[in-house]
């Protein structure tokens, strides 16, 4: 019987280049998971895969550890617990994008400043969704970046309305909406307001712009977007 080439593992699975091939291979196996086939056999996983029973016993193990499989009593596997809550996570920020980025286009639109979405992510801020400007001088923050989480409109926005205290946060509260300028950086300003959904709190929509042009009648408009982005997402902004 012809022996199997060492390289067998490497026949059916796509492995990156700047990756770790032990977490391609995990992630082809949660693949071969679909409605049409819920349930998979040891044999099934190594045969669709290419990779030995050893090896994809491994890799199982630590799927399994992760709650991302989990094996039945007749041997079979079937996905786990948190690929459910992954997939409402997804959902929740798919939801969340179809409803934020409108929003956004509209405060561009009716500014012609450049607008983001932020939540927070664990100290710092991040930035969900950015819809920019078309003008020339803009920040050039993106889709992805993280920023500080006490410099900034947006940062401390979301410090507000966490429970910070003191009286800058305070007024921030009162008023719903923060302007300020070279906070974060010495030549931009932001103007930025909470989100909030059924549950309270999950944002805040910014404007930036240069600091030269950040004018009074801005906080009113983003403040109403943020009212806007609040209600459809069926929360109350108070």
């Amino acid at each position: 019987m012809p022996r199997r080439s060492r390289n067998a593992d490497k026949d059916k699975i796509s492995l990156s280049n700047d990756g770790v091939a032990s977490v391609d291979k995990a992630l082809t196996i949660l693949r071969l998971f679909t409605p049409l086939n819920p349930e998979l056999t040891l044999s099934q996983i190594s045969l669709e895969t290419g990779l030995y029973k050893s090896t994809s016993l491994r890799m199982l193990a630590s799927l399994e550890n992760a709650g991302l499989v989990t094996k039945k009593m007749d041997g079979k596997y079937i996905l786990g617990p948190s690929v459910a809550s992954l997939h409402g996570a997804y959902q929740a920020n798919t939801s969340l994008e179809n409803i934020a980025t409108p929003i956004l286009r509209l405060l561009v639109d009716s500014t012609q400043e450049s607008a983001a979405f932020y939540v927070r992510q664990d100290d710092k801020r991040l930035c969900l969704f950015r819809v920019d400007s078309n003008q020339a001088l803009r920040d050039h923050i993106k889709t992805g970046d993280l920023l500080p989480l006490d410099k900034g409109a947006g940062g401390k926005v979301l410090m507000a309305f966490e429970g910070a205290t003191g009286k800058v946060f305070s007024k921030i509260r009162e008023e719903m909406v923060l302007a300020i300028s070279g906070d974060r950086v010495k030549e931009i300003a932001g103007i930025s307001a909470p989100v909030f959904n059924s549950q309270g709190l999950i944002g805040v929509i910014t404007l930036t712009m240069p600091a030269y042009r950040m004018l009074e009648k801005q906080k009113k408009i983003v403040k109403d977007s943020a009212k806007k982005l609040t209600e459809l997402l069926g929360g109350t902004f108070k």
